[in-house]
């Protein structure tokens, strides 16, 4: 019998699950770590929110099995929602499906029109689900660069002439998790038009749609005429609303590709808790003012961040968008690796930090820097970098 099973044998070590160790034997010694780590909202989400979870569970009825595809009344305030923020139409029983979480609805995508030795185009740096969801389904991963420049649709291109079999499927994801870089409506134009011509499905993945800065909002591919033809896209109630470990999220657009993954899901799962599904409907339906405010605090947070560690040594690049910011090694660090760095900060100024490797190979030489702490927590690690840059840098 044979212990290697062989999805688990695919499956590189999870990196970042190595600092996470670290953090956690820490604080466990008693040590104050200032964890800027992993994208966990501080926030709790709206009162009433909470307020119409507790009174649904109350109910007796509301503990049996839920429906996979999400209850009737959540699919149509998520298209209802598209609809307001987008101005796109979308019909609650063919193109929206309820998932638990983004990151949920694309594992279960990627099983539900994958094809062992499929080719997948996948960003790299990434959130490591948009590579391993497809690799655990056998796929076979063909990087391609995140910043969309001219150099993307080159590598575009070439992977396309190049690769064979011919990939199948691409994915994006903008406001990019972990880069935070964004995308204009005219490059999801272009983005719909060269998947028509190649025949390629795109997994869009907008988690971060609401957290935007500078007055910016970010775009949706469905707003592209014609996106729904090979378009679906991925979102999120985590941190929109602060509901992160809710474990509720939507998949919405192409109806053959909604059908796929409301069939596998199926086979999968009873959908999520229903009185969370409740829960979520009075979110997307009520006020959005902690929209609005989640937008502002972490607006402000990064600002903060951006400031004392510029003074503290470390220049930050300013993310017009998401809940983190993708950082260069700081000077002195700059061959040392961002896992050991992210080791060596994390022992020595006691502040966790993703490492940038954790997401691809391309993310070597970053950190990604959650904004999750409050204002002081914020100054108070520039503080520690500062002497652990003044102790530690290499000159």
């Amino acid at each position: 019998m044979s212990d290697e099973f062989y999805r688990i044998k695919r499956l590189p070590p999870y990196v970042i699950a190595e600092v996470n160790a670290m953090r956690h034997a820490a604080r466990g010694s008693g040590k104050d770590i200032i964890d800027l780590g992993m994208g966990n909202p501080d926030r709790p989400p709206p009162q009433h929110v909470i307020d119409k979870l507790c009174e649904v569970a109350a109910k007796p009825s509301a503990h049996g099995y839920s429906q996979s595809k999400g209850i009737p009344g959540l699919r149509k305030a998520q298209a209802n929602y598209y609809g307001r923020r987008f101005n796109v139409d979308l019909d609650p029983e063919r193109e929206v499906v309820v998932t638990m979480g983004s990151k949920e609805g694309l594992s279960s995508m990627a099983t539900a029109i994958t094809a062992p030795g499929d080719v997948v185009l996948a960003p790299s740096p990434s959130y490591p689900i948009h590579t391993f969801g497809f690799i655990i389904a056998g796929a076979t991963i063909r990087s391609v660069p995140t910043t969309p420049d001219e150099h993307y649709w080159k590598a575009l291109d070439n992977a396309m002439a190049y690769t064979v079999p011919r990939p199948t499927v691409l994915v994006v994801n903008y406001p990019s998790n972990p880069t935070a870089e964004t995308v204009d409506l005219a490059f999801y134009e272009r983005l719909v038009a060269w998947a028509k011509e190649n025949k390629v499905w795109v997994l869009s993945d907008l988690a971060y749609s609401e957290l935007y800065y500078d007055g910016k909002p970010t775009r949706s591919i469905l707003e592209v005429p014609g996106a729904k033809d090979v378009a679906v896209e991925f979102t999120s109630m985590s941190k929109t609303y602060s509901m992160a470990g809710w474990r509720m999220g939507f998949a919405v657009g192409n109806q053959e590709l909604i059908s796929a993954l409301t069939r596998v899901k199926s086979y999968l799962d009873y959908g999520a808790f229903t009185p969370i599904q409740a829960a979520a409907c009075a979110a997307l339906n009520g006020p959005q003012d902690v929209v609005e405010e989640n937008r502002a605090r972490y607006q402000h947070r990064r600002d903060v961040m951006v400031e004392s560690f510029g003074r503290a040594g470390w220049d930050i690049p300013s993310p017009p968008a998401s809940m983190f910011a993708w950082a260069p090694l700081p000077p002195g660090f700059h061959n040392v690796g961002s896992l050991e760095f992210s080791k060596q900060l994390l022992e020595h100024a006691g502040v966790a930090v993703a490492a940038g490797v954790g997401y691809g190979e391309e993310g070597e030489g970053f950190v990604r820097i959650a904004m999750v702490e409050n204002e002081q927590r914020i100054r108070q690690a520039a503080r520690n970098i500062k002497r652990f840059l003044a102790e530690h840098a290499r000159r």
